[in-house]
């Protein structure tokens, strides 16, 4: 893979695992949508074939990692760290345009959104948030939730039928499926620092009216919590496998 392709394809793939992310949020919470109060189930879904989306498309040319805590168990199992900032630089700047799409998506809602007498909060469209803000255990559940994530990852790898028959993909994103309806609950999940950074500076930046705080405060949460996961899958499954 050349150095071109892991960023190209890793732009294009977390673009579109954004987008279907975001998007499905955004079906869900906002006023004047088709898909207002679907509820968390369609939420999961949603995000489990956003993953789905991405990552087939980005296959073929980065592999479509798609996330940097994956990127990091990968490296760590293999010991090669030289395209690591590629990917993740291609991970962020995607995360980044494919919340902007779903902005330009739902751009009449989120105009819409400002003129209602209560408006829905917007900052959980693109980024997370605990339900109960307590940062050990937050930061505890992000880690927990991405060793769920990036240990099964990694344990594919050593199935070959997966990889062969293309189904690799397939079975990923029902694990994130499975993540969102199991350990979702606390935090919303955000397992992938690029998919919670990204979106979280294009809502700072955005003109979304009534948009309210950005909660900085609690960006390095679903930072840190992912990427400490990744580490340990990477080193759990050196020490197991």
């Amino acid at each position: 893979m050349s150095n071109g392709d892991i960023f190209v394809g890793e732009v294009i793939g977390t673009a579109i695992l954004i987008l279907f992310g975001a998007g499905v949020v955004a079906a869900v919470v906002l006023n004047y949508s088709k898909a207002q109060n679907a509820g968390w189930v369609v939420i999961a879904f949603g995000w489990g074939f956003g993953v789905m989306a991405g990552a087939y498309t980005a296959a073929p040319l980065s592999g479509g990692q798609l996330n940097p805590a994956v990127t990091v168990g990968i490296a760590i199992d293999t010991g090669k760290w030289d395209k690591v900032p590629l990917y993740i630089a291609g991970q962020m700047a995607g995360a980044m345009l494919g919340a902007v799409l779903c902005w330009l998506v739902y751009y009449a809602q989120f105009q819409a959104n400002a003129e209602e007498e209560i408006a829905q909060p917007t900052l959980g469209i693109f980024s997370t948030a605990p339900a109960i803000r307590n940062p050990v255990a937050n930061l505890m559940t992000e880690i927990i939730a991405t060793i769920g994530l990036v240990l099964p990852i990694l344990a594919f790898g050593l199935t070959k039928g997966l990889g062969e028959s293309g189904t690799a993909v397939l079975v990923v994103s029902f694990l994130v499926v499975g993540i969102g309806l199991s350990l979702g609950g606390p935090t919303g999940y955000a397992i992938n620092p690029a998919r919670d950074l990204g979106p979280r500076i294009v809502h700072a930046l955005l003109p979304i009216p009534n948009k309210g705080t950005s909660d900085w405060s609690y960006s390095w949460i679903p930072v840190v919590g992912p990427l400490i996961g990744g580490v340990l899958s990477g080193l759990i499954f050196k020490a197991a496998f």
